[in-house]
């Protein structure tokens, strides 16, 4: 996590940037319940960087729980360690924007970023109301 903090940082990302340390509370946030009820503070996010292997609740699922949600859907981009199959067939089947490796390296991770942020934050047009 701070790996990833560092290289927003260090690639210009301006936006706001919130993080779950498990499913649930990613959930939770999503939903704006519980300690995350006050959308000025917690905003709804423009993007969903999301993990496979979360606490309590599996990325899988809290992928599945947003394609569930009514509204504008969230652009959700799966990063994780993962290169299994069977895990990046099921996160496009659930609905995943895109599915990232995360990279071992520092900086191949600063080029990954960069790329989220010049396509995702920068050049991507959002449906309005998200």
């Amino acid at each position: 996590m701070f790996l990833l903090q560092h290289a927003m940082r260090k690639v210009g990302v301006m936006n706001p940037i919130q993080i779950a340390c498990d499913g649930q509370q990613a959930i939770d946030y999503l939903k704006g319940t519980g300690k995350f009820v006050d959308r000025e503070k917690f905003p709804v996010p423009c993007l969903v960087l999301l993990d496979l292997k979360l606490p309590y609740v599996m990325g899988l699922e809290v992928l599945k729980w947003i394609r569930q949600q009514a509204g504008p859907a969230l652009v959700v981009v799966v990063l994780t360690a993962s290169g299994q199959d069977a895990d990046i067939a099921a996160a496009y089947r659930l609905g995943a924007n895109a599915y990232l490796i995360k990279p071992s390296e520092a900086s191949k991770l600063d080029d990954m970023v960069k790329a989220l942020k010049d396509f995702w934050l920068t050049h991507n047009t959002a449906p309005q109301g998200s």
